[in-house]
């Protein structure tokens, strides 16, 4: 984002890009405290999500503060337009991991799972995912962007797989539910921080070559029909 040289909106995209450092963070957090059963790491991740909505606060009052007096055009308009949607997502992303947080925290309560099936592998990817995206918005690689949904794929058949084997599983102890119930709510909330970050590249792209991809044909292949077949709902 070189070519701007307001100050405003330079604090602008400072607080966005702090914003997805946070996000990032309390992800891995959430996570990591999932996979070496740390349950001090889930009180650390649920203590970041107050300044995650804090910054969407001031991204929304920073950008309509800055249409209001500056009255932009063409592409510093677009650029504020498109980082206010990027701070949503990335406040629902902070949403998901909370999620995640909470029932770690009540998985390490209780007697842990055998296996965590493909949610570490999930959380992997899911973390390069939304790195990858915020890097895409800040260093206006709109190449980079485009093959985004196309890795969500895989996050998306590691979440059926976890569903189809966590299912099976209550079938034959139903005594456990509880603690596989957990991991299916948590490999969802990853599926769906995927489906943020992929939010997130479209959003880069729009602004960076003024493409919207929301409804293009290889935007819906990529999230519907034998590429992308959610589970029932939970």
């Amino acid at each position: 984002m070189k070519r701007f040289f307001h100050s405003e909106l330079e604090a602008f995209r400072s607080t966005l890009v702090l914003m997805g450092e946070r996000a990032i963070e309390i992800v891995r957090l959430a996570t990591q405290a999932l996979i070496e059963g740390r349950i001090e790491l889930c009180e650390e991740a649920l203590q970041q999500d107050d300044a995650i909505d804090q910054l969407e606060l001031r991204i929304d009052n920073e950008g309509l503060r800055y249409i209001s007096l500056r009255a932009p055009v063409a592409t510093e308009l677009r650029l504020v337009a498109i980082g206010m949607k990027a701070g949503q997502n990335l406040e629902r992303v902070g949403d998901e991991a909370c999620t995640i947080a909470k029932r770690t925290r009540e998985l390490l309560s209780e007697i842990p799972p055998r296996s965590l099936h493909h949610i570490p592998r999930m959380a992997e990817l899911t973390i390069e995912m939304l790195r990858d995206a915020i890097g895409c918005l800040v260093d206006e690689d709109s190449e980079k962007a485009r093959l985004l949904p196309n890795r969500d794929n895989e996050v998306d058949a590691l979440h059926r797989e976890n569903y189809r084997q966590l299912s099976a599983i209550l079938a034959r102890e139903p005594e456990n539910v509880a603690s596989h119930l957990h991991l299916i709510f948590i490999s969802k909330s990853l599926e769906r921080i995927a489906d943020h970050a992929t939010n997130l590249a479209e959003e880069a792209i729009f602004l960076y070559r003024g493409e919207d991809l929301r409804h293009a044909p290889e935007i819906k292949a990529a999230s519907s029909g034998t590429l992308k077949q959610s589970p029932p709902p939970l």
